[in-house]
């Protein structure tokens, strides 16, 4: 395993995010408060796209059914609401994060 360069550090400020492209892996890498994380960037529920969703503080939410996920651990909060029901979800793999010169690298699988 060894890391890989997929985005600056500057092209992503604290409280947003972006989808990068490891290996043909979606990630979803967030900026929490200076701090970068990394999640798989699929719903554990229906594989909607975690970067089209909204990140408040550290939770990001699902835009197709709105799952809401901690980046900082990839702990699922709470599952998809369908109507009335709030159904549960599998929490998301999380990757390896570190910051080298301004670089940000996630470890390979």
């Amino acid at each position: 395993m060894s890391f890989v360069k997929v985005a600056e550090a500057s092209e992503i400020g604290p409280g947003e995010m972006r989808k990068v492209d490891l290996g043909g892996e979606e990630v979803l890498v967030a900026n929490v408060e200076g701090a970068f994380h990394a999640i798989r960037n699929r719903c554990t529920h229906q594989g909607g796209d975690l970067s089209a969703g909204k990140m408040e503080g550290k939770v990001v939410t699902c835009p197709r059914h709105g799952s809401r996920f901690d980046v900082t651990t990839g702990k699922a909060l709470s599952g998809p609401k369908i109507l009335l029901l709030r159904l549960s979800t599998d929490d998301e793999p999380t990757y390896e994060v570190k910051v080298e010169e301004g670089s940000i690298l996630l470890r390979t699988r």
